[in-house]
């Protein structure tokens, strides 16, 4: 299942940004890419593979956004040979240039998801470190307009997305299994260049060749979700490079796939709870239930009938068991979009599911034109290639028991999902990622109690595999998925002293 880290750039298509297609190219004139120039240009409007819409606007008092494009070997064991671009973003530091650290790099996760579209709908939030820092990110490679994964077109991934992806009899096992095996073998025939190199490893290589390019002697860094994962491997690869580093919404390195989706399963089911509970509680009557059970007990008889019968959707699409329960778990990501989960269940139950597969859709990546951003190819392509299991049907047939004690409503969903890199062109690198980094400057670590998609005890793990003395936790009582984006003023206050002032939070430190 994807993770997108930021639900709010899914479903603000208009804020996604720019995208062109990069092929491979000879390196840079003198051979060492240290030294290339990147030339900084207004930022073109978005490609169909960065969701379409228009150019960014500029930031409050016209700060515009400029884009570049960096050379990258496409195989890091041939640094000299072929080479892809990378696409950047940035918004200058808006202070005192004498006071200026340096750039600040983010990565908003997926993986999959194109930084060049999300920074500049979230650059407000970040208008304080802004004065200190450039903010810049980018699209990693396989991703948007940086050598895009492309596996099947818009009208196939459409019937990929409406196929039963929660199978109840062997016609429906075998039904889903070949339906994967004809999308992965779409990613192989049309990227096969760039499906070995889209690794972790491959990603954080990338971006200390950035940081280089860049001018910084640290590399500065701000990752979310599955940027956490990649801040870790980095760490590893290169700690004393590490400058300031905030890793939010934390990704578990210690758990195989098995055991991360599981976690997930554990993840949205409490959110689903905390969702109920929120709605019954409320002065006013809850429109989907009368207690916090009545709500589930609802959803869980929606989905069943949408089993049997589905409901029209978005014209000409039905809302099909899958596509309403991926829409509920998008609604999941964020508290602020609670409400139209209710409006969603609301219209569901009187045969109407647009709202739900509109949240659907912005999971998989498809504006309202019908066109697909790369995030899904991308993110199965990024997935299997760091991913060393590869589980049958029968693995998850035996495991289906465990997750659905975990999760009644998303167990299924999670359990399946684990068949999607069956038969992958391309063997996966390791159970879980390295992220031991002896040596490194300290690394904030923010977990949330909340998060469905990255549970709060992943922030723990990540602490501790970071090695004694990097990393330094820190626990937000919330919902949603992250915590510097939910405005709380402690989390804020703790993450801009560390990123500003280099002031270290005591480990342990809990905001709420």
């Amino acid at each position: 299942m994807l993770t997108p880290s930021r639900i709010r750039v899914a479903l603000t298509a208009a804020l996604l940004l720019p995208s062109l297609l990069v092929s491979c190219s000879n390196g840079s004139e003198d051979g060492d890419l240290r030294t290339q120039e990147l030339d900084w240009k207004d930022c073109p409007a978005p490609s169909e593979a960065e969701g379409g819409g228009e150019s960014p606007s500029p930031l409050p008092g016209g700060v515009p956004w400029q884009c570049a494009t960096m050379k990258t070997p496409l195989d890091w064991s041939k640094p000299h040979g072929a080479t892809i671009g990378i696409a950047l973003i940035r918004a200058k530091a808006s202070g005192d240039p004498d006071r200026r650290i340096g750039s600040l790099i983010f990565n908003f996760g997926g993986p999959g998801g194109s930084g060049v579209s999300t920074l500049p709908a979230f650059g407000q939030d970040y208008t304080k470190l802004r004065t200190r820092y450039d903010l810049v990110s980018f699209d990693p490679r396989g991703v948007g307009r940086s050598a895009p994964v492309e596996c099947e077109d818009n009208a196939q991934l459409d019937e990929f997305f409406q196929q039963d992806a929660m199978p109840d009899d062997n016609t429906e096992v075998r039904q889903l299994v070949d339906r994967t095996e004809k999308f992965n073998g779409a990613c192989e025939k049309n990227s096969p260049k760039i499906l070995p190199h889209v690794r972790t490893t491959d990603t954080a290589r990338d971006m200390d060749l950035m940081r280089q390019v860049l001018g910084d002697r640290k590399l500065h860094y701000f990752g979310i979700s599955y940027g956490t994962e990649l801040g870790g491997v980095y760490a590893h690869l290169f700690p004393k490079h590490v400058g300031r580093a905030v890793f939010d919404a934390v990704v578990d390195p210690t758990q195989n796939p098995e055991q991360g989706s599981l976690g997930q399963a554990r993840g949205f089911q409490l959110a689903l709870d905390n969702f109920a509970e929120d709605c019954t509680s409320q002065v006013t009557d809850c429109p989907i239930g009368d207690t916090a059970q009545d709500v589930k007990d609802r959803i869980a008889k929606l989905l069943k009938d949408l089993e049997k019968k589905p409901i029209p959707g978005v014209f000409p699409r039905e809302l099909t068991q899958t596509a309403a329960t991926n829409g509920i778990a998008q609604s999941l990501y964020s508290k602020d979009f609670w409400e139209y989960l209710t409006e969603g269940l609301q219209e569901a139950y009187e045969g109407n599911g647009k709202i739900l597969m509109l949240l659907s859709d912005s999971m998989n990546g498809r504006n309202e034109d019908g066109e697909y951003s790369n995030i899904t190819a991308a993110n199965v392509a990024i997935n299997c290639a760091d991913e060393k299991p590869r589980y049958t049907t029968n693995d998850v047939e035996q495991k289906l028991p465990q997750f659905r004690a975990a999760s009644p409503l998303f167990g299924d969903y999670l359990a399946w999902g684990l068949v999607s890199c069956t038969d992958w062109a391309v063997p996966g690198a390791a159970d879980h990622p390295d992220v031991s980094a002896p040596g490194s400057a300290p690394i904030l670590v923010v977990g949330n109690t909340g998060d469905p998609a990255t549970p709060y005890e992943g922030a723990r793990r990540m602490v501790e595999a970071l090695g004694k003395g990097v990393g330094v936790e820190l626990t937000y009582k919330g919902q949603g998925h992250g915590a510097y984006d939910s405005k709380n003023k402690c989390v804020q206050g703790a993450v801009d002293g560390y990123l500003l002032d280099g002031k270290v939070p005591a480990t342990g430190k809990v905001c709420s």
